[in-house]
C-alpha cells in the first residue's frame, strides 16, 4: 500500500492544488497537519494555561485539564468568573502543600472557613505598578459561593473526562446563602438614569469620547445588553429586518445567536458616534483596538460622580433596564423576559420582588404615621 506522500508522487498532484485529491483527503490531513488544539481556546482557557504551566510546569496534566474545562465553559462570564474562583482554590492547596486535583474533603471543607476570614487581594495605593497585597475585605458571601461552585465544576468535569472515577470533594461542602432579592448594586430611577444619561452626552470630561460614552449607555440600557456581548460586537454586525434597526449578537448568555432590536433615539446615537464608519468593533479605543470592559467601568465611575449618583457598573444598567421596564403600566412580564435574555422566568421577577420590597415596604405608612403624631404633639 502506498503511503499518502507516495499516492502524490504517484499521481502528480501537489498538496496544495485546488480539487485534488489530496486536499479532500482526510488521512493526507492527518499526515500532514500539526495544530495545537490549544490554539482554539478562548481567551481565558489560555490565559489560566500560562498562569498554571508557570507554576506547575508542561509535564502536569493540571494546566491542560483546568484550561480544558474553562474552555468547555458555553458563556465567557462564566468563564472569567470561573477562572477567579479557581485560581483562589489553587493558591489554597498550593499554601497548604497539596496539588488541587488531590484534594479530600476534609481540606475543601477548609477552603470554604478559609474564604470567610481570609482577607483579599487589592491594589497597593502608592505601590508599583501591578503591586498586590492581602488586605482587603473577606470574600462577600457571593464570591465565597462563586469560588466554591468554581472549583466543584471543575471536579465535576474531571469525573467527565476521567476514566478512574474522581469523587467530587466538594459535594458535601455548604455553600453560603445568597438571598436573591439582595442586590449591592443600587438602582436608579428613571429621572436619575435620564441624568446619568445627560451627564454622558453634554458633561463627559473628555469631550471627544462623549458620543461614544452616550451611544454606549443607549446601547445598554434600550436594548437590555451584557457588557460582553456589547463590547464583542462589530460595526458589521448591525442591520435591518422587518423595518428594525438590529444588532446581530452571536453570543447570548448561555449561547445561541439574537437579533436585538435598536430604538430610533439610539440608533441615531449610534451613527453620530460612529460618523460614517462601517468596519472594527462597534465600540472601540481612539486606535481602533476593542474597548475592554475595565475601560467601561472607568466611564460609569467617573459619570456616576459627576451626575452626583451611586456608583455602579456595567450590569446595574441593565438590572435598571428590567426594572423600569417591568414599571410600565402595560408591562408584559413574558416580553421584558425574551428580551432581558433571562432563560427563567423567576430571574426576571427577582427585579420586581427586589423593586417591590422598597416601594411597599410597611415602613412608609408607620413613619407617616408617627410624622403626623408628632406633628399633633406639637399644636
Amino acid at each position: 500500500m502506498l503511503t499518502p506522500d507516495q499516492d502524490v508522487l504517484e499521481s502528480g498532484e501537489s498538496p496544495d492544488t485546488p480539487g485534488s485529491e489530496m486536499a479532500r483527503s482526510p488521512r493526507s490531513t492527518l499526515a500532514t497537519v500539526r495544530r495545537d488544539p490549544r490554539d482554539l481556546w478562548p481567551e481565558h482557557a489560555r490565559k489560566l494555561y500560562d498562569y498554571l504551566v508557570a507554576i506547575y510546569g508542561e509535564d502536569d496534566v493540571l494546566p491542560t485539564l483546568a484550561a480544558a474545562w474553562i474552555a468547555h465553559q458555553r458563556s465567557v462570564n462564566t468563564q472569567k468568573s470561573y477562572v477567579c474562583g479557581f485560581r483562589a482554590f489553587e493558591e489554597f492547596a498550593r499554601e497548604h502543600g497539596e496539588h488541587p486535583m488531590a484534594v479530600k474533603f476534609v481540606l475543601a471543607d477548609t477552603f470554604r472557613m478559609y474564604l470567610e476570614s481570609t482577607p483579599t487581594w487589592v491594589r497597593v495605593k502608592g505601590g508599583r505598578r501591578g503591586e498586590m497585597a492581602r488586605t482587603g475585605k473577606p470574600y462577600s458571601d457571593a464570591s465565597r459561593k462563586n469560588a466554591l461552585s468554581a472549583a466543584s465544576s471543575f471536579f465535576a468535569y474531571l469525573h467527565k473526562v476521567s476514566d478512574d472515577g474522581v469523587k467530587n470533594p466538594f459535594d458535601a461542602v455548604q455553600r453560603p446563602y445568597v438571598d436573591p432579592t439582595y442586590s449591592p448594586t443600587p438602582g436608579y430611577t428613571e429621572a436619575e438614569w435620564a441624568r446619568f444619561v445627560a451627564v454622558a452626552r453634554d458633561e463627559h470630561r473628555v469631550a471627544a469620547y462623549r458620543k461614544r460614552a452616550y451611544a454606549l449607555l443607549l446601547m445598554l440600557y434600550t436594548c437590555c445588553l451584557r457588557i460582553d456581548s456589547l463590547l464583542n460586537a462589530r460595526v458589521q454586525d448591525l442591520g435591518y429586518d422587518k423595518g428594525h434597526r438590529v444588532l446581530l449578537l452571536e453570543k447570548v448568555k448561555g449561547g445561541g445567536r439574537k437579533k436585538k432590536p435598536i430604538p430610533p433615539v439610539t440608533w441615531d446615537a449610534l451613527q453620530d458616534y460612529l460618523d460614517g464608519r462601517d468596519t472594527g468593533w462597534l465600540f472601540c479605543t481612539a486606535s481602533g483596538n476593542q474597548l475592554d470592559e475595565p475601560a467601561v467601568w472607568r466611564l460609569l465611575q467617573s459619570l456616576a460622580k459627576r451626575a452626583a449618583l451611586p456608583l455602579r457598573g456595567p450590569h446595574g444598567i441593565k438590572g435598571d433596564a428590567v426594572t423600569h421596564a417591568l414599571a410600565k403600566p402595560d408591562a408584559r412580564p413574558d416580553k421584558v423576559q425574551q428580551w432581558a435574555d433571562h432563560k427563567d422566568s423567576r430571574t426576571t421577577q427577582l427585579y420586581n420582588r427586589r423593586r417591590e420590597l422598597l416601594d411597599n415596604s410597611p415602613g412608609y405608612g408607620l413613619g407617616a404615621d408617627v410624622a403626623g403624631a408628632l406633628a399633633h404633639g406639637q399644636d
